[in-house]
């Protein structure tokens, strides 16, 4: 599936759809900042409910779906 990339890093409090490493889940994260090595950290709902920081690549980062109330 051929997936939008950002032309530029995406600002603090985006919402961006990530796809891990194994790239079968994909997550809705917030962005929060912008750390080095073209790398995002990013806040996202963890297993148990509560929200967790990660540093993930800019990469592997894309647009939102359209929602369907938009």
């Amino acid at each position: 599936m051929p997936r939008d990339k950002f032309s530029s890093f995406p600002a603090a409090g985006t919402f961006v759809a990530y796809r891990g490493r194994s790239g079968k889940s994909e997550r809705n994260v917030r962005v929060v900042a912008e750390a080095s090595g073209g790398r995002m950290v990013v806040e996202a709902i963890g297993r148990q409910g509560v929200p967790v920081r990660l540093t993930v690549k800019r990469e592997n980062l894309a647009p939102m779906q359209p929602c369907l109330f938009d």
